[in-house]
């Protein structure tokens, strides 16, 4: 991949080319196995393709400070083919999440759970469509997992075993730590009522940092300049741009979940508000409402049945209690934060520029 080639369009190729092979070496598996494959391949459509983008990014931003006038191609393809394994990755995620919140739409379309549970009623097959639909789907991103780590290892074979080594390390970190951080967010869901109300916002930052700062943004900056062969150095400024700047995106993230027009976004207004979603937003918002407003608050957050007036006096409840200035403050805090960070890195000058483009459309977005 050239230095200049769009991110975006090279991952989007290799993933073509990915899916292309999959659906041939599954076609003897019959009309059901190609189900999923059909599955799978909507579920890698669309979106920002961030993590791809910032693995790239890392990638550039080593090898446009390296003595050497460019990368060889097979490094190039190495950064392309991971960032891509990186996107697979996430649509493994999402699958899990739109069935873990048991979301209906994702990116505008059926969540994956729904997608197959129409394919089950539109066959005429007998049983439960709905539960058809949810198993599937846990194989599903099972599948898209497999798939990940098929693609990654691919990027693999084209590094030094150095090189290999420490992508593959950063990879598992992120792996083991965007689970992690899934399930605390799940948990915090019910674990927040036996938690003093003063440790809801830290403990709120904790989800944020694992389930999405870590994995968005830091690990794929740092899995890509690993590729690069970037020193200590190179790797700590990426990490901690990227970190700060993954914070004030999902932070940026629980404001869309509770303010985001539904036609930008994909997903219903106030979505997070009837999946339960214990963010920084409504730990804010709680701590500065007396006892009686706040537990209604807590009455109302987590029923999916809001209706839209109740989503509505949710979110001006929120306004006026000052929560959701606090967490525009704390975007914007954030964001310097990152951009501190790049100041005197051993980084291509171009890169940095284009860092700090990315880091501007994370956080100043509406879906």
């Amino acid at each position: 991949m050239s230095p200049h080639r769009d991110p975006v369009e090279a991952v989007s190729q290799r993933l073509d080319t990915f899916v292309t092979g999959q659906r041939a070496s599954t076609a003897r598996m019959g009309d059901e196995a190609a189900l999923l494959v059909d599955v799978a391949a909507s579920a890698l459509r669309g979106g920002k393709g961030l993590r791809g983008r910032f693995c790239i990014a890392g990638w550039r931003a080593v090898e446009e400070a390296s003595v050497s006038s460019s990368s060889a191609a097979e490094i190039a393809d190495a950064a392309t083919t991971a960032a891509a394994a990186l996107e697979v990755f996430h649509a493994a995620a999402l699958v899990h999440d739109d069935l873990i919140d048991n979301s209906d739409t994702r990116r505008g379309r059926p969540s994956a759970h729904r997608a197959l549970e129409r394919a089950h009623r539109d066959a005429g097959w007998s049983g439960d469509a709905a539960a058809f639909g949810r198993s599937a789907a846990v194989l599903l991103g099972d599948l898209l997992v497999a798939w990940s780590d098929d693609l990654f290892e691919e990027a693999l074979t084209q590094l030094d075993p150095e090189r290999a080594a420490r992508a593959r390390a950063e990879y598992a970190t992120m792996r083991r730590d965007v689970t992690m951080g899934q399930f605390l967010d799940i948990a915090e869901e019910s674990a927040y009522s036996t938690e003093p109300d003063d440790r809801h916002a830290d403990r709120a930052l904790r989800v944020a940092s694992f389930k999405s700062a870590r994995y968005s943004i830091q690990q794929p900056l740092v899995i890509g300049a690993a590729i690069a062969g970037g020193d200590d150095g190179q790797c700590a400024a990426l990490a901690a741009f990227g970190h700060p700047l993954g914070m004030a995106f999902q932070l940026r993230d629980d404001v869309l979940g509770v303010f985001g027009d539904s036609a930008e976004t994909g997903k219903p207004s106030g979505d997070d508000l009837r999946e339960g979603k214990r963010t920084v937003l409504i730990a804010y918002a709680r701590a500065a409402l007396p006892p009686s407003a706040r537990r209604v608050v807590d009455e109302l957050v987590g029923d999916p049945g809001l209706a839209d007036d109740q989503v509505a006096s949710l979110q001006r409840t929120i306004i006026d209690s000052g929560a959701l200035d606090r967490v525009e403050q704390l975007i914007a805090d954030y964001a310097r934060e990152a951009d501190r960070a790049l100041s005197g890195a051993r980084l291509g000058n171009a890169a940095v520029g284009e860092l700090r483009d990315l880091a501007h459309a994370a956080t100043v977005r509406t879906r």
